[in-house]
């Protein structure tokens, strides 16, 4: 599933495009794409304008204006690709839109999702956020997001550490790579309990997580197949420094010590033994 730096990079070239751009023409291909949409797609948004293109954590969304958004989420392989009306021919398109731009020109944005687990809703804000989102926390690149009351949550939690950072209701936008990264980075065991660690070690893995996305997003994100892109169909490359995610039997940059994977709730977990032991 792209993580935060991928849908970032998402969310700048949607901007780039589409800011000020007004709908035209919206059709729906596959219903699990609008799923949860009771209106047709297409008399929400045709006539409403795009005033920006927001983010928090993995999720997208492009304010409408009259507290409405259009709210976005890729799951585990959706593509939002821009481009001339037409030139979208792949065959895992699930909704196709037309628009027109501040100067008259006219765009397309397909959505592209081969494992359909992603989806457009037209819904209201609450609180300044989509109504689907509004039980997600800040994530660590929002100008409000603040570490040391989130490292006091975080303590609050007996579960292992790992997991309590891929809750997005404590935290957002951090996955299992850049959850792997950012433990590696603060040197801690992703199994430990959270509630264990001590205050100014779960700042600084907050630190080593907006860290590490900072730089992944630097890069264009992590892509490990054509699943990931963004606007213009290109692939991040963040992948070619990952430093324990995947790289299982390789030595740790750090210590030399071989990285080792194993299974945790349904993923896998990537680590150095021995840096990684506190």
């Amino acid at each position: 599933m792209p993580e935060l730096p991928e849908v970032e990079v998402v969310r700048r070239g949607l901007e780039k495009h589409l800011l000020g751009a007004r709908f035209t023409d919206v059709e729906v291909l596959h219903p699990r794409a609008n799923r949860g949409q009771d209106a047709p797609l297409a008399a929400l948004l045709n006539g409403a304008t795009i005033h920006s293109v927001d983010r928090r954590g993995k999720y997208l969304w492009c304010d409408l204006g009259q507290d409405s958004a259009l709210f976005i989420h890729l799951g585990m392989s959706g593509q939002l690709l821009v481009g001339e009306p037409g030139s979208c021919t792949s065959s895992h398109l699930r909704i196709h839109s037309e628009l027109s731009t501040k100067n008259g020109h006219a765009l397309e944005l397909a959505f592209v999702d081969q494992r359909t687990f992603g989806r457009w809703l037209h819904t209201p804000m609450v609180g300044g956020v989509p109504e689907p989102a509004a039980h997600i926390a800040l994530d660590p690149l929002e100008k409000d997001f603040d570490p040391i009351t989130v490292a006091r949550r975080i303590r609050g939690k007996k579960a292992a550490i790992k997991s309590v950072l891929l809750d997005q209701t404590v935290v957002s936008g951090i996955g299992n790579i850049y959850a792997d990264e950012s433990l590696w980075q603060a040197q801690i065991s992703p199994t430990r309990r959270a509630s264990s660690l001590r205050q100014r070690d779960v700042v600084a893995l907050l630190d080593a997580a907006a860290e590490v996305m900072r730089r992944a997003l630097d890069a264009g994100g992590t892509s490990f197949d054509a699943l990931y892109v963004n606007v213009n169909g290109a692939s991040g490359y963040f992948s070619r420094s990952l430093n324990v995610y995947g790289q299982q039997g390789q030595p740790c940059p750090r210590c030399l010590t071989p990285i080792r994977r194993e299974k945790f709730m349904n993923r896998s977990s990537h680590f150095c033994p021995q840096c990684q032991q506190g």
